[in-house]
């Protein structure tokens, strides 16, 4: 949505925020975490490694974050159900899910030597990953007075970035699986954006910009904490917000 500015807001709720980061033991998924948490949210850590997941919460909590640890693997149906079943026994509602769990898939990924396997396992978790979660939670979140939602998307994702004469208009590698399930996961929010229209639950996609992780082998240029700025400014959207977006710092990300 052209010329919306991003804005913080405390939403005018007179109880704590409750928030779900899928990936958020470490690199963007854990500084979104405490950048809400900084905020003054809940923090619902979803990993699904046991070790990393408490390791980030006592960290979280030594800051002063109100976090809790949320098990979680996206692929898993009986993950997914486990954990919207603890967020409902302990809260009884959510307030914002962040999609923030993704995979690359490895590298090389031409499109005339991939293995198929390859593409099927990101978008698993890439896309229909977020499909199941978001599922299993939207009933949460329809118990909340300002329900967001903001999936990590990527400009690798944007068609009209991947289609750039060259240079530094055209955004990232050839690559068959990681870019195509970003194109993916953002044709899928919008079908979530058409279909929950006229409800209060805002559904944005979030671009963190080239980030310095593991995802890259830390070849980025930006800082977690830079990266996690975009969606924590749409987790904290006022109700008057802008919803079906693709958004990073300087503003929209061309479709």
């Amino acid at each position: 949505m052209p010329g919306i500015t991003l804005c913080s807001d405390d939403r005018g709720m007179t109880e704590t925020t409750i928030a779900l980061i899928t990936g958020a033991n470490k690199g963007i998924g854990y500084e979104i975490a405490a950048g809400l948490g900084a905020r003054g949210l809940t923090v619902g850590v979803g990993a699904r490694d046991d070790q990393r997941r408490d390791a980030a919460v006592a960290k979280l909590r030594a800051a002063g974050v109100d976090a809790f640890g949320v098990p979680l693997d996206v692929t898993d149906d009986e993950s997914v159900t486990a954990a919207a079943k603890l967020v409902e026994d302990r809260f009884g509602r959510l307030d914002v899910l962040v999609n923030n769990a993704g995979i690359t898939g490895g590298m090389p990924q031409e499109p005339t030597r991939v293995d198929p396997a390859i593409i099927r396992t990101v978008v698993e978790t890439n896309v229909i990953g977020v499909i199941r979660v978001t599922n299993a939670l939207l009933p949460l979140l329809r118990r909340s007075s300002a329900p967001r939602i903001v999936n990590m998307s990527s400009s690798v994702g944007s068609l009209t970035r991947q289609s750039g004469p060259g240079g530094a208009t055209t955004t990232g590698p050839v690559a068959m699986a990681y870019p195509p399930s970003k194109t993916f996961l953002n044709a899928v929010t919008l079908q979530y954006v058409k279909e929950l229209a006229g409800t209060n639950i805002l559904i944005n996609m979030a671009c963190p910009g080239f980030v310095a992780t593991d995802l890259n082998g830390f070849r980025g240029v930006r800082t977690p904490e830079q990266g996690a700025a975009t969606a924590i400014r749409l987790a904290t959207l006022p109700d008057n917000g802008p919803t079906g977006g693709f958004f990073e710092d300087a503003g929209d990300v061309p479709w």
